[in-house]
């Protein structure tokens, strides 16, 4: 059965994204032969997919230069990782997840790890995106897997709430040694409104597999579309909390990354975390063509709540907006599109490359900032 969610779950991103762009070349291309990539620069150096670090500190970068539509679904291997599972953290010991249903009373009700098991099945292709995603980090904080689990929605009919109760969701977040540049806390508090209008969901698998350690077994929330520091790994504990409750210290840590209006102090004043729209190229192929070189950009596009239209692409500041080659309107926004743009540049040198959306209903605060710019060296045209 995993097997099989795992091949559905392609099928359904191939039958997606089919239509807009595939790893074939285009019209102006036929005939031509592939050449080496041109890498990035102005970009760190390390170690791609190798987990490092340890606990708060733990990463791994997912490299995106090799994506595709036929290959759009990131191994679990090689899957983004923003913290590493602490070694305090007992797995073998039976889980379950307490839920407390209100404020005024003990918990009386909890969530078995086996019952979880026994009630999940597929959630579909969902990516993940760290909102301390990237040039520092090469933008790879980023991913797309195929999950299963249990729609937080079953879990909330059970507690028997109401569409503005808040609800705590807390994970085991306890390390040996200290951050360098983060907290312990990893809690994050949502209205039940926004838990199922996102379609969250628990997670116990990921493209057909149990979760990793480092991905939160033995389970996690995935909130679809919401930035991954909302996602709580190793989750052990959902509570209804008071309207005035204060923000934790994640959301506190997060406020900034999340584009909120400062760092409020309740939760009832955080507005979702939701990833914006988004785009930027993974990587540049050289190609010769009838004994002439051309360049062939390909990228993804993610984010946001609304299905671009457009995409329009710049190599440098004084160029001009043109729309990209290949993109066909998404139905949904998530996981991710692919888009590709021929090229031919006038002269060798240094190229920065930029996306917009110029929809004016589509927020894209990070792209409209140039946060997603990629600039390459070309030495022959």
């Amino acid at each position: 059965m995993a097997g099989t969610t795992l091949v559905t779950g392609f099928d359904r991103l191939t039958s997606k994204i089919q239509s807009a762009v595939t790893s074939a070349p285009g019209h102006d291309l036929q005939g031509g032969q592939r050449q080496a990539d041109v890498p990035f620069i102005r970009e760190p150096t390390f170690e791609m997919e190798t987990p490092q670090g340890t606990g708060l500190d733990g990463r791994l970068y997912t490299d995106l230069s090799a994506l595709s539509p036929e290959q759009a679904v990131v191994p679990t291997a090689e899957f983004y990782i923003r913290t590493r599972a602490s070694e305090l953290l007992d797995t073998n010991k039976p889980w379950s997840i307490p839920l407390a249903a209100s404020t005024h009373t003990a918990r009386q009700d909890a969530l078995a790890i086996s019952d979880l098991r026994r009630q999940s099945r597929p959630m579909g292709l969902h990516l993940m995106e760290c909102s301390g995603n990237g040039r520092a980090t090469k933008f790879g904080l980023l991913s797309v897997a195929d999950w299963a689990g249990v729609p937080i929605a079953d879990i909330l009919v059970r507690m028997k709430l109401t569409p503005t109760s808040r609800i705590l969701v807390s994970g085991f977040d306890h390390y040996p040694q200290t951050s360098t540049n983060s907290v312990e806390g990893a809690s994050w508090i949502f209205t039940t409104d926004q838990l199922r209008s996102s379609k969250a969901f628990l997670a116990l698998e990921m493209n057909g597999e149990p979760l990793a350690r480092d991905h939160g077994a033995p389970v996690r929330l995935v909130v679809p579309g919401w930035y991954g520091c909302t996602c709580i790994k190793w989750a052990n504990e959902i509570s209804a909390i008071a309207d005035r409750a204060p923000a934790t210290s994640q959301m506190l840590e997060f406020a900034t990354r999340t584009h909120q209006d400062g760092v409020p102090k309740l939760a009832r004043d955080f507005r979702p975390a939701l990833i914006q729209q988004a785009a930027m190229p993974i990587r540049i192929e050289k190609w010769l063509v009838d004994g002439n070189i051309k360049y062939r950009v390909v990228g993804i596009l993610w984010g946001g709540t609304q299905p671009v239209q457009v995409l329009h692409i710049r190599f440098n500041p004084e160029e001009d907006y043109v729309p990209v080659d290949q993109l066909s309107p998404a139905s949904a926004n998530d996981p991710w599109s692919f888009w590709s743009h021929v090229w031919t540049p006038k002269t060798p040198g240094t190229y920065s490359i930029r996306l917009k959306v110029k929809e004016p209903a589509i927020r894209s605060i990070r792209l409209d900032a140039g946060f997603y710019v990629r600039s390459v060296e070309i030495t022959e045209v």
